[in-house]
């Protein structure tokens, strides 16, 4: 009788065993689809913002193509202007005043030609000192660039040079580009740093940004300069996420003046012929005081996407082009589709080069007005 008890307990027991685990197994199912559903739900999330992350992109990128400039404006001069200045300081003041011009122009690229072309010229070497003939192309090229590039970079790209002795003379040139640490605009420019990155990361930036560096999408060599797209400012955050644009990109996509490209050229040929774009130059202006009259010339020319304007030395345009061998012409408005005179009537006996690019931009901005301004 009691073997019967014991047995019915146990039976008892074992039911209520059973019951518990398929209670514990059913609960344990039930928190497994929890968690699948709560997965699948964040995942859903992620890729809807995802989603809404790349529209919105898409509508700003839509929005910064509408304020957009495709076409780019070029100057070129001989760089031999420089040999007329009195004093090494004067020299570098006076390439500061292109400088200055070319950024209140909004132009996109400098070429500096020689002057006195021969066969054996060249565009490479160093600038030894006032006096020495035919380096004023190298020095006026290299202070140039120094102008153009951000303050906050000068000391990665320009170590200590005699063309640079007196740069801290030259008035700023307050570009767009030139930012200081609280500005916020999408683009800037900065230099790959050497710094160790985690494997599949992108290369650090330095970006002007005080302590904080930008991470980019791309693993670069150090001390390249890059122009970086910010993802989004956040102080709070000691490294920020960027990516690699193109150099053109601040113009192209938003219409932002970007600073200029500075180009060495062996002649005034070499001007044409050597040209960074594929399609070359297909708007030129040539400036002379033979030309014709800027007040009467109609420029019609609307639908340019590289132009370019040219300005002579002490000698004019003539001068470049007899000692350029390889053109064999004697006139020069056979190389441009215009050649005007700027400044007609003037009171001067000369117009120096570095006034001459003043007064031709600012008069045929009036001829161009809204074709290579942004829309």
């Amino acid at each position: 009788m009691e073997k019967e008890k014991n047995a019915e307990i146990s039976y008892k027991r074992n039911e209520e065993q059973k019951k518990d685990w398929k209670k514990i197994h059913e609960e344990r199912k039930a928190q497994k689809r929890k968690w699948k559903e709560e997965k699948l739900l964040k995942k859903m999330e992620k890729e809807a913002k995802r989603q809404k992350e790349q529209e919105d992109l898409n509508l700003e990128n839509a929005s910064e193509k509408k304020g957009g400039r495709l076409h780019t404006l070029s100057i070129a001069l001989p760089g031999s202007i420089l040999d007329n200045a009195q004093s090494p300081e004067l020299r570098t003041y006076l390439a500061g005043q292109i400088a200055r011009a070319a950024v209140i122009f909004n132009i996109d690229e400098i070429i500096i030609f020689d002057e006195v072309f021969s066969k054996e010229s060249s565009v490479e070497g160093q600038f030894q000192g006032i006096g020495k003939k035919g380096q004023a192309n190298i020095q006026m090229a290299r202070i140039l660039q120094y102008l153009e590039c951000p303050q906050y970079l000068r000391k990665s790209f320009f170590p200590h040079h005699k063309d640079l002795q007196y740069a801290g003379i030259l008035n700023p040139l307050d570009s767009p580009h030139h930012m200081r640490a609280e500005d916020e605009l999408p683009y800037r420019e900065g230099v790959v740093l050497n710094k160790p990155v985690k494997a599949g990361r992108g290369s650090l930036v330095n970006c002007g940004l005080g302590k904080q560096d930008v991470q980019i999408d791309k693993l670069l060599q150090p001390g390249v300069r890059v122009t970086v797209r910010i993802n989004q400012y956040d102080p709070s955050r000691r490294i920020l996420k960027g990516r690699v644009v193109s150099p053109s990109a601040p113009r192209e996509d938003m219409g932002l003046y970007w600073g200029y490209s500075v180009r060495l050229a062996k002649s005034l040929g070499t001007v044409f012929t050597e040209s960074p774009y594929e399609e070359g130059y297909d708007f030129t202006i040539g400036t002379s005081e033979k030309g014709d009259s800027v007040d009467t010339v109609k420029i019609d020319k609307t639908d340019f996407r590289h132009a370019l304007i040219v300005f002579g030395g002490v000698q004019g345009l003539e001068a470049s082009l007899e000692s350029d061998e390889a053109l064999g012409m004697d006139d020069p408005s056979l190389l441009f589709q215009y050649y005007v005179n700027t400044c007609p009537h003037q009171g001067s006996r000369t117009i120096r080069t570095e006034e001459a690019i003043l007064i031709s931009l600012a008069s045929l901005r009036t001829q161009l007005q809204g074709k290579w301004t942004p829309q």
